[in-house]
């Protein structure tokens, strides 16, 4: 293969001229004729056994030329590609034959190719760090969350049922004076206030004692599921058996012991409370990284191929259907049950496909930029990684994961850290209001140490 010319004709598209000597191409033809022989009959020979003379001179010397042009092309293309020092995005690769002969095989291909990028100054970015707030109402919130799930139905005598009880009741649903279908159960069992029967149902029941029954009427939702029912008005009858409430438990040591692996109340609530202020530097970190992110790309200049943009979300869309599979689910039955065409459901990945590829493209440059080369412990390292996480041996990730995409992975993630690691970051100011004790006790005694010498020096 040589590389006759490689010309640019319009925005990250250029042109490639190849061509194929007689050697290689005459190798290629006679691979050809070893595929195809076996099934060519030529009076006179077995099947399968007629020299491929013989059947150039019945077919014409071209037989097997679109079969030599397939196995030579991607290997010829790719060295081509290769030589000329492009990087090619996509599969949109125009194919054009100039000659092809025993002599050997002339072809153009154009194809796309990655875009230049330019960045602003990405060492000069700025964030807000928020601040870790309302610690203690998360505290008590899963605290009251625990004694929710501990709680227990007690039987309510002597007052109607109110919000939050549960009722226990038959009902009966009419419609025009007949009963329709699938508006009747006995002993059933609602939480008044959960909002899962249809609007204003659970409202007209509170008030009502135990051993009542009465009649409800309401109207169905315009867009309620059955078509039949949608928008109209119709009768409940009720019979009210029961009326239970929640008994929640006393919330101290006993209630600790019983829901938790710790002794005391202030044992577990330190407990929840750890991880309620780590949940949050979690997301304070992830915030910082999502400011970054609209940095890098707000700060990025490209003409972008739009085959780029298709790809990634081919990908997203393969890496959905995965998923759905898991759970047991197809695509068709999934835009069925959501009721969207495949040109919408395609159009949702498109924002998220967008941002992906802008980003990527500009961390990329800044890799570049910055000279950054994964070593070969980067590489093991990130191996062993995937290893662990798929729970496969190395050796096997290896043949998964191509070395040059993993080593680009890396860069990538090198550039992310040059950026956070020069980002300018600023407290958040919330006036009046002052860091927590919860925060200040999670404050390691390093950080604690840190911060007074920074105090004396300033006194100094």
């Amino acid at each position: 293969m040589s590389l006759k010319a490689a010309n640019k004709i319009d925005t990250n598209r250029y042109e490639l001229e190849i061509e194929v000597g007689a050697e290689e191409f005459g190798d290629a033809l006679e691979k050809a004729y070893q595929k195809n022989v076996i099934n060519i009959n030529i009076k006179g020979f077995r099947k399968g056994k007629a020299p491929r003379a013989v059947i150039e001179r019945i077919y014409g010397d071209s037989v097997f030329y679109e079969d030599a042009v397939n196995i030579v092309y991607p290997t010829a293309l790719s060295d081509a590609i290769k030589e000329a020092g492009l990087e090619v995005v996509g599969d949109d690769i125009d194919f054009n034959v100039v000659f092809i002969g025993k002599e050997g095989l002339v072809f153009k291909a154009g194809v796309t190719t990655k875009p230049e990028v330019e960045l602003d100054d990405y060492k000069s970015y700025k964030c807000v760090k928020k601040r870790i707030e309302n610690v203690e109402q998360e505290v008590e919130s899963e605290i009251a969350r625990l004694a929710e799930r501990n709680s227990r139905l007690v039987s309510v005598e002597g007052r109607p049922l109110q919000k939050g009880d549960i009722a226990v009741f038959d009902f009966e649903g009419f419609l025009d004076g007949t009963p329709f279908e699938g508006g009747k159960a006995e002993g059933y069992n609602l939480e008044i206030g959960s909002g899962n029967f249809i609007p204003g149902f659970e409202d007209q029941m509170v008030g009502h004692n135990a051993g009542e029954e009465f009649d409800i009427t309401v109207t169905f939702p315009e867009d309620y599921g059955a078509s039949d029912l949608a928008g109209k008005e119709s009768v409940f009858k009720i019979k009210l058996h029961e009326i239970k409430a929640k008994e929640m438990p006393q919330i101290d040591d006993e209630f600790a012991k019983d829901v938790s692996e710790f002794d005391t109340l202030e044992d577990m609530k330190n407990d929840i409370r750890e991880k309620v202020i780590h949940k949050k530097e979690h997301e304070i970190d992830d915030d910082i990284d999502n400011q970054l992110i609209e940095q890098i790309i707000g700060g990025m200049k490209a003409e972008i191929p739009e085959v780029m943009f298709e790809k990634r979300i081919d990908e997203n869309i393969r890496d959905f259907e995965m998923r759905l599979n898991q759970q047991g689910l197809g695509l068709e039955q999934y835009l069925q049950y959501v009721g969207m065409e495949p040109k919408e459901f395609r159009d949702t990945f498109r924002p998220q496909a967008e941002r992906q590829v802008k980003l990527r493209l500009a961390l990329e440059k800044i890799a570049e930029l910055e000279n950054i080369q994964p070593t070969e412990e980067d590489l093991n390292a990130e191996y062993q990684k995937l290893a662990d996480m798929y729970k496969l041996d190395v050796e096997r990730v290896k043949l998964f994961v191509p070395r040059e995409e993993l080593l680009k992975d890396i860069a990538v993630e090198k550039a992310v850290a040059v950026v956070r690691e020069n980002a300018k970051i600023v407290e958040e100011e919330v006036a009046g209001k002052k860091e927590t004790k919860a925060v200040k006790a999670r404050k390691s005694p390093k950080k604690a140490a840190e911060a007074k010498e920074k105090e004396t020096e300033k006194s100094e």
